[in-house]
């Protein structure tokens, strides 16, 4: 199956590594127009120069997800350069991993104004010119950790859980709105990303980098870990048209890690 999002307009913010990345270029190569969002400027273009190097269509902004007045900034330049907001991939964020007796309040807060602000911000923002368009699709990338605790990430699990019920919370609000925008969360499980860089270390009180394969041979059902194109697969299918009766919902891909 091919085109399955052709002429719509995709803002992905994050876009510039891991899942964002692997989102934006699967958008594109499906036909969506995309918007790569991010801090990292250098691999933030370079994203945009491989989808335009594949004959697609993409711009690159920086973008801090915590700031309000560049929320605004962004969603005007999309609005200039392409006239409409089909999909919105709430991608951003951060892991800070330590126990909840050491975490700095600021430590805390960070994760807050990155993890569940941007994602607050980027739907308030974006939903008026999704609305103009006809509807859409926003997509909130929560976590595993949205769904169930773990030691040492109370302050990421706050804000993935935050995600989940606000991702509810909004679909509730545009069903009842009859805006044809639909308001969906995704929450992976280990993936060979650069957050786990951050998490694994923290968990095990090491500062070595992680052995993904080894810790999911023991620790997921599957044996497996997951890379950035399972999640993307997750996100096309949720922006596309495919999932027109999914709202409000959880779609979780973690191979299995869930169930224990």
């Amino acid at each position: 199956m091919a085109d399955r999002v052709k002429g719509k307009v995709a803002l992905v913010t994050g876009g510039a590594s891991g899942i964002g990345r692997a989102s934006a270029l699967l958008l594109a190569k499906e036909g969506a127009a995309v918007v790569v969002t991010d801090i990292q400027d250098d691999a933030g273009k370079d994203v945009v120069h491989a989808i335009k190097n594949a004959g697609g269509a993409a711009m690159y902004i920086h973008h801090d997800v915590a700031d309000e007045q560049q929320w605004e900034s962004v969603v005007a330049q999309v609005k200039d350069r392409f006239g409409r907001l089909d999909i919105l991939v709430n991608n951003a964020g951060i892991a800070i991993t330590g126990s909840v007796l050491t975490m700095t309040l600021a430590d805390w807060r960070k994760q807050q104004a990155i993890n569940l602000d941007g994602v607050f911000l980027g739907t308030k923002h974006s939903l008026p010119l999704m609305r103009a368009s006809g509807g859409g699709s926003i997509i909130n990338l929560s976590s595993l950790a949205g769904l169930k605790g773990s030691p040492t990430l109370a302050g990421y699990c706050a804000t993935k859980g935050g995600v989940r019920l606000f991702t509810k919370a909004v679909a509730m609000e545009c069903a009842g709105a009859r805006d044809n925008v639909r308001v969906n969360s995704i929450h992976p499980g280990i993936i060979e990303t650069p957050i786990w860089n951050a998490i694994i270390p923290g968990m095990s009180g090491g500062s070595n980098a992680p052995n993904l394969d080894a810790i999911s041979e023991q620790g997921v059902p599957t044996g497996k870990k997951g890379l950035p194109e399972d999640i993307a697969a997750g996100v096309l299918f949720l922006a596309s048209d495919e999932s027109r009766y999914m709202t409000g919902s959880e779609l979780v891909i973690d191979g299995g890690l869930s169930t224990r």
